[in-house]
């Protein structure tokens, strides 16, 4: 590649049964990460994300494993393309930063797919033990999300988009928010389907667990310029980088100034590598001038292209 790429990874939520499905069936390569998880999981990650069902998928513990496997599947089916492609730039969406670091050489598979899962079971077991939910808030400014939080007793989980918020706090609190967002004008109030308040005080037990597993864990500085989504700053510590994901747990996520700090890099085409195209879309509102390649499964070879080319010219 004579052209920089980065990569950005997508987090909880993108999850689709079917995903990945013909990546496993049409690339050896991605077929070999799936029956490595199965193997280290101790159980059929592949089958779930396959075939489902649905309600199994989108519980905590096995979308993220599941978005996780699937992710890193997508990048190896384009290594197969691309052979040697490395990213200049990687972030990922709250749980994508786990798959980011995996990328760039931070942390192996095997620890990766180990850590994400301590982290589900502990979010999953914070969200029973603190009950809670999140909400999206569309057209309002973060000023405005950051007033409704704090009247609500809510807090901010993350700025995907210069007007789109997502809070998160206990039942009432959303509620209270959502009709907070409404009298203020917001286009959409709306609670999400999601397993518990996550990026909120409610799952400080599950960063205390979290940093447990982490402290054990081998971390290497990531081989390209990697943004943590607690401080949206290049970071290259090991040290810092675990302190930083387990904070992840209880912080905003700052995906508006990662994006930022992306296109101050000087990278400007992109690959969104794993289910769904929901980065994409959030580039073209923070940073519209940076391209987004995104690749989930077979069908989106095509997009490739370019890159293909430039790697053969």
């Amino acid at each position: 590649m004579t052209k920089p790429i980065g990569f950005l990874f997508p987090g909880q939520g993108a999850q689709f049964v079917g995903m990945g499905k013909d990546l496993f069936e049409q690339s050896p390569a991605a077929r070999a990460v799936y029956e490595n998880a199965d193997r280290i999981l101790g159980y059929s990650i592949s089958q779930i994300c396959f075939n489902g069902p649905e309600d199994q998928l989108t519980r905590t513990l096995y979308a993220q494993t599941g978005i996780l496997v699937t992710s890193l599947a997508a990048l190896a089916a384009v290594r197969e393309k691309i052979p040697g492609l490395q990213p200049s730039f990687a972030a990922g969406l709250s749980l994508g930063e786990f798959t980011a670091l995996t990328a760039s050489g931070a942390i192996s598979f095997e620890d990766a797919l180990k850590l994400v899962q301590v982290r589900a079971e502990a979010m999953d077991l914070a969200a029973k033990n603190n009950p809670g939910t999140m909400a999206f808030i569309m057209g309002l400014t973060l000023a405005e999300c950051s007033d409704i939080a704090k009247e609500a007793g809510c807090e901010v989980a993350n700025l995907n988009a210069p007007d789109q918020t997502v809070l998160s706090g206990t039942l009432p609190s959303i509620e209270q928010a959502c009709k907070l967002a409404e009298a203020k004008g917001a286009k959409r109030a709306m609670p999400l389907k999601v397993g518990g308040a996550f990026h909120s005080s409610l799952m400080g037990e599950a960063k205390a667990k979290l940093e447990a597993a982490l402290a054990s864990t081998p971390i290497q500085t990531p081989f390209c310029t990697f943004a943590p989504n607690v401080t949206a700053k290049p970071v290259t510590s090991p040290d810092e980088i675990r302190t930083l994901l387990a904070q992840q747990l209880t912080s905003s996520v700052r995906w508006v100034e990662t994006l930022a700090t992306a296109k101050a890099t000087g990278v400007t085409t992109y690959m969104e590598l794993g289910p769904g195209k929901i980065l994409k879309g959030l580039a073209r509102k923070c940073q519209p001038e940076l391209e987004v390649i995104s690749f989930g499964g077979m069908a989106d070879i095509k997009g490739l292209e370019p890159l293909i080319l430039q790697t053969q010219s």
